[in-house]
């Protein structure tokens, strides 16, 4: 079973943690988002990547990969811009459980993350998909969002595809079905269950509502006790999505 959709918004943080831009346009291959998550932030000293729900702050950092560079940018203005050029040292980081090899970089970076998070950091670029937690795309419906009163602030899922449905929850249903979105064809995995992440505002990463216990109440859980929203996705043909207003 296919089905076509339209696709709403789309978006991604280059930086791991950073603030969610929301796109025009993506290009989707195998690995998910062109350009998500190319960098993330390192403990050095305890070999591990940081966790934005144990660092929420990170989402008031806005990160852009140019051309030539990287920038990111506080929430006073104050910019960090330069080449993140590789450093040649490579260091084996815990994500999640999982062993990740990350590529540290040298350049202003990593004093203005540092500086502004309170502990020190590095920035490191990371192998496509190695800080991707499960599946390398997430997708939301409208009309789920709708449903929790979240459709002006789907960031704060920090979802790769929101399409547009007139039912809420029918996702619930999409696993193993093909779904086409812009030039790309996908097929639909398992859904994606929520941290305390929900509960920050997607641009200042200050925690303002009770989401997530709300979510709890009013939708499946794992044996964890997350709730699930929206489902993950991988790609089965690449190809660019642009977003329908």
């Amino acid at each position: 079973m296919s089905g076509v959709l339209v696709v709403r918004e789309a978006g991604f943080a280059p930086v791991k943690g950073m603030r969610h831009l929301a796109l025009r346009a993506v290009d989707l291959d195998v690995r998910g988002a062109v350009g998500n998550r190319a960098y993330c932030l390192v403990d050095v000293a305890r070999a591990r990547v940081l966790r934005t729900v144990q660092h929420p702050s990170l989402i008031a950092i806005t990160a852009r990969e140019l051309d030539d560079g990287l920038a990111l940018t506080l929430p006073t203005g104050e910019t960090a811009y330069a080449p993140a050029a590789p450093a040649g040292e490579t260091l084996r980081c815990d994500y999640w459980g999982r062993q990740v090899g990350l590529l540290l970089t040298e350049g202003p970076h990593a004093q203005l993350a540092s500086d502004f998070l309170g502990t020190e950091v590095r920035l490191a670029r990371a192998p496509r998909g190695g800080v991707v937690f499960a599946d390398p795309v997430t997708v939301l419906t409208t009309a789920s969002l709708e449903a929790v009163g979240m459709r002006a602030e789907s960031a704060r899922f920090r979802a790769t595809l929101v399409v547009e449905t007139d039912e809420p929850w029918v996702e619930d249903d999409w696993a193993g079905r093909l779904i086409t979105v812009g030039g790309a064809t996908l097929r639909v995995g398992g859904p994606v269950p929520r941290c305390a992440v929900v509960d920050h505002h997607p641009v200042t990463g200050v925690k303002d509502v009770r989401l997530l216990k709300r979510l709890v109440r009013e939708r499946p859980t794992n044996r964890a006790g997350e709730p699930m929203f929206g489902v993950y996705a991988t790609v089965v043909e690449p190809g660019r999505v642009d977003v329908t207003p």
